[in-house]
C-alpha cells in the first residue's frame, strides 16, 4: 500500500470522497431507499466502515441493508472478497470492490475505499461518503428502523453533534493517521500534539457526563468509539501515538468500555481483522508485516462504572437483539 504524503511538508491528507450521491426516502438523487436493493460493503478493520456497521445494528437495518465484508488484507487492487466462496461476493458477483467503482465511472482513477454502498441491480457504486452514509441511515431509512430504534441524530441536538464531530474528526479520527503516516518530524509532532490535546479535552467533557452530547448515545459517540477501540491495539504503537494508551486514561477507558459492552458496539468489533490489516498492509510503516501478539484484550469486559453518571443509552428506545448468525464475530 502506497501512502500519499506531501513531499514538502511530509503531511498525510486523506482523499476526498468522490462518490457522494445520497440514498434518500424521496430518491431525489435518483437512489430511493428500498430494502434489499443496496449492499453495504465494509471492512471490519476500517474505523470509517465500522461506523456503518454500528449504526446499522443499532437501528435494526440488517435485513433492509445487507452487508458484504471484505478481506482485511488488501492487495494491489485494494479491497477484495476472498472471505467468500470462490473469492467473489455472492450477491454482487465481483471479486474486487473496485469493479463497482468502475461500473459507476469507467475512467475513475482514485482510491478504493470502504464503506461503500453498491446498487445491486446495476452493480454500480452509489456512495463512499462515509460521514453522510450513517447520517442518512438515521434520517432517511426511518421507515425500516426496528421498533425501539434509538435516535442517533436527534434534530434538537444536531448543531452540537456536528460541532463535536468536526473536532473529533480533525483531531482524533484523522489525526491518528496523520501521525502514523507522517513523512517528516514536524508533521508527526503537529498531529501528535493535536491528538492528545483533543483527547484531554474529551476526557474532561466526559468526566461528568456519560455520553458526548445529551444523555443518550448519538452519532458523536459512534465516531469517537471507532478510533478509541483501535487505539491500544494499533494506533499507540503502529502509528506512534504513544503518550498514553487509552487503558491508561481513566475516563476515556471507562467510556470506551461502556460503549463496547453496549449491544451494537462490541459485537461489531473484530480485533483480529483490525490488527492484521494495519500491521500487514501498511508496509511503509511496518515493513516486516509482523502482527504483535498484544495487547491483552480481556479488560474490555471489565466493569466500567459509568452507570453512576446516569444517562439512557438508547433514550426511549431499546437495545438491539443479537447480531444475525452470519455476522457473529469470533471474540478470539
Amino acid at each position: 500500500m502506497t501512502i500519499p504524503t506531501d513531499p514538502d511538508t511530509g503531511e498525510f491528507h486523506r482523499s476526498a470522497n468522490h462518490f457522494d450521491a445520497r440514498i434518500t426516502a424521496d430518491g431525489r438523487d435518483g437512489w430511493p431507499v428500498e430494502p434489499g436493493r443496496y449492499r453495504l460493503v465494509v471492512s471490519r478493520a476500517c474505523p470509517w466502515a465500522s461506523r456503518g456497521l454500528i449504526v446499522r445494528r443499532l437501528l435494526g437495518l440488517e435485513q433492509a441493508l445487507p452487508v458484504a465484508v471484505a478481506d482485511p488484507i488488501q492487495d494491489e487492487k485494494s479491497w477484495r472478497f476472498t472471505l467468500d466462496p470462490g473469492d467473489r461476493d455472492p450477491v454482487l458477483g465481483i471479486k474486487y470492490l473496485a469493479e463497482a467503482y468502475f461500473a459507476a465511472e469507467p475512467d475513475y482513477d482514485g482510491g478504493i475505499s470502504v464503506p461503500a454502498v453498491v446498487d445491486v441491480p446495476s452493480g454500480k457504486l452509489v456512495t463512499n461518503d462515509y460521514p453522510q452514509i450513517t447520517l442518512d441511515l438515521s434520517t432517511e431509512w426511518t421507515a425500516h428502523h426496528r421498533e425501539g430504534a434509538p435516535e442517533l441524530y436527534p434534530e434538537r441536538l444536531r448543531d452540537e453533534i456536528d460541532e463535536v464531530n468536526r473536532g473529533v474528526h480533525a483531531d482524533v479520527n484523522a489525526a491518528v493517521y496523520e501521525a502514523g503516516f507522517a513523512a517528516k518530524q514536524a508533521a508527526y509532532d503537529d498531529a501528535y500534539r493535536r491528538l492528545f490535546a483533543k483527547l484531554d479535552e474529551l476526557s474532561a467533557r466526559l468526566e461528568k457526563q456519560r455520553f458526548l452530547v445529551g444523555d443518550t448515545i448519538t452519532e458523536a459517540d459512534i465516531r469517537l468509539f471507532t478510533t478509541l477501540v483501535r487505539f491500544d491495539p494499533v494506533y499507540h504503537g503502529h502509528f506512534k501515538c504513544n503518550r498514553e494508551k487509552v487503558a491508561e486514561m481513566p475516563v476515556l477507558w471507562a467510556y470506551a468500555r461502556d460503549l463496547y459492552q453496549t449491544p451494537g458496539f462490541g459485537d461489531t468489533v473484530d480485533f483480529d481483522h483490525i490488527k492484521r490489516h494495519y500491521y500487514q498492509v501498511h508496509e511503509q510503516v511496518n515493513p516486516t508485516r509482523i502482527v504483535p501478539a498484544g495487547p491483552d484484550l480481556s479488560g474490555w469486559a471489565s466493569p466500567h462504572g459509568r452507570e453512576s453518571l446516569g444517562g439512557r443509552p438508547f433514550g426511549d428506545g431499546t437495545p438491539p437483539g443479537p447480531p444475525p448468525t452470519a455476522e457473529e464475530i469470533d471474540p478470539r
